[in-house]
């Protein structure tokens, strides 16, 4: 099996690369749209509208992508055997916390849906900060593997 993904090696990381930018694009994308939601007056075609958007931006680009990143990185990560990987440890936790950062944000698209706006639009827009960050250091650790 190892062999096979070995042959494979430079598709499984394109694939893994690629999907990463999809989700990544994605996790920057959603919290702007919560605040664009709720700017809109409750109840209005234009507040459905977001709620539509924010469904369709989860289920067609966040979801498959958080799949097949972590399908693919898991490939990757076997099949180059980084098990003991400090660098690798430490980029797991980020993704961990990225995914445990996209459901948070789908739960809250419930909770925007049914009315209730518990974040302010500043809390929403440093929301975005989140993912930037957490790419850089995880780029970092990729490429410098510090430990």
């Amino acid at each position: 099996m190892q062999d096979v993904l070995s042959m494979t090696y430079l598709w499984l990381k394109a694939g893994h690369i690629i999907f990463v930018i999809f989700w990544m694009a994605g996790l920057f994308m959603l919290p702007r749209y919560f605040v664009y939601h709720q700017e809109a007056a409750e109840g209005s075609p234009e507040e459905a509208q977001w709620i539509d958007r924010e469904r369709k931006l989860l289920k067609i680009i966040l979801l498959p992508s958080i799949i097949v990143v972590w399908v693919l990185g898991l490939a990757l990560a076997y099949t180059l055997s980084l098990w003991s990987a400090g660098w690798l440890h430490a980029k797991m936790m980020l993704v961990l916390l990225l995914s445990a950062y996209h459901g948070y944000l789908a739960s809250y698209h419930k909770k925007l849906a049914r009315g209730e706006r518990r974040l302010s639009g500043k809390q929403l827009r440093l929301f975005n900060e989140v993912p930037g960050i957490a790419a850089a250091v995880i780029v970092i650790l990729v490429i410098v593997r510090p430990f």
